[in-house]
């Protein structure tokens, strides 16, 4: 479902990725861990179509994204990815139910019933009008994970997305997304430092200097 070959990224002179080739298979989910500044989130990035790359491929679906121009890339983001971030990216002045409903609006879908299930499925029920500022961090990431998977998107790009919880926060997160995986058999990249969230992955690879170790 992804391919990713000879994949390089630089910032300047400094290199970030330095030919990275990794293949996913549909409904994998892949964990892909390093430090800080290996080049994990720039890997997720690049995979998201939010960032380009210098040189090399990534093959979506038998399609060249690496090819596409912005028009086309802004709508493989907003058809095909679902996003989930370290710090929720929230709007802090719309309801939780009105932040889930965002990815909807922005293909031009109304479905308040599919919302609803979300909320459910989450385990918010009850906290539909609440404001982000109203819920703990847990909750944050929760409608996050909502967010993320709303519009039915085919991959799942996960960045850090315990980094900003406690331990035990972060293990109730992972559970969510390990159980939303196997029923929606989404391809999930998830990008961490932390050993133990990697584990909840089906395959993990880790990432050094630009490059992915096996």
């Amino acid at each position: 479902m992804i391919r990713l070959i000879g994949v390089e990224k630089y910032y300047g002179e400094m290199t970030v990725l330095a030919g990275i080739n990794l293949i996913i298979e549909k409904g994998d989910f892949i964990s892909i861990i390093g430090s800080s500044g290996s080049g994990k989130s720039t890997l997720l990035n690049l995979i998201g179509g939010m960032d380009r790359l210098n040189d090399g491929k990534i093959i979506v679906n038998g399609e060249d994204i690496s090819s596409f121009e912005d028009d086309r890339l802004t709508l493989y983001r907003r058809k095909k990815i679902g996003f989930i971030f370290q710090f929720f990216n929230l709007l802090p002045n719309i309801t939780v139910s009105e932040n889930i409903e965002i990815p909807l609006l922005l293909n031009g879908i109304t479905d308040n019933a599919r919302i609803k299930e979300y909320i459910r499925i989450v385990g918010l029920g009850g906290r539909e009008k609440a404001y982000p500022y109203e819920l703990s961090g847990g909750e944050q990431q929760r409608v996050a994970i909502a967010r993320a998977l709303i519009h039915d998107p085919d991959i799942i790009l996960a960045d850090e997305p315990t980094g900003s919880l406690d331990s035990h926060t972060g293990n109730t997160i992972m559970e969510i997304i390990s159980t939303l995986v196997e029923k929606t058999k989404k391809t999930v990249l998830l990008v961490t430092h932390d050993q133990s969230i990697a584990q909840f992955a089906h395959k993990t690879f880790k990432i050094k200097d630009g490059l992915i170790l096996q």
